[in-house]
């Protein structure tokens, strides 16, 4: 589990997913969460997170894998865009929460 650099007692939204992705980063799972970290990293170290390097198959960015991840669902690019909501939502709330 990350340690959360928002000291409050208020759940962040998209929070479980952050946490769920960093955990799976750390096993070495490949799922939809790790991806969507990897995708959002330089932004989540800065807000101070400990996100691991994921490792990426033939240098293929993690923005292309999610999307083949999705990509045999009838809405993937519907999916692949709320998960990136979530992700910038996430962020910005730690990040207005910090300026506190």
């Amino acid at each position: 589990m990350p340690t959360n650099p928002v000291r409050s007692p208020t759940v962040l939204p998209g929070e479980e997913l952050i946490s769920r992705g960093v955990a799976d980063l750390r096993q070495g799972r490949e799922t939809e969460a790790a991806l969507l970290v990897q995708i959002a990293a330089p932004r989540l170290r800065s807000l101070g997170l400990d996100v691991p390097a994921g490792v990426a198959p033939n240098g293929e960015p993690a923005e292309h894998r999610l999307y083949a991840l999705l990509a045999s669902r009838s809405d993937a690019h519907s999916q692949y865009n709320a998960l990136l909501a979530r992700m910038a939502s996430y962020a910005r709330a730690a990040e207005h929460a910090t300026r506190r």
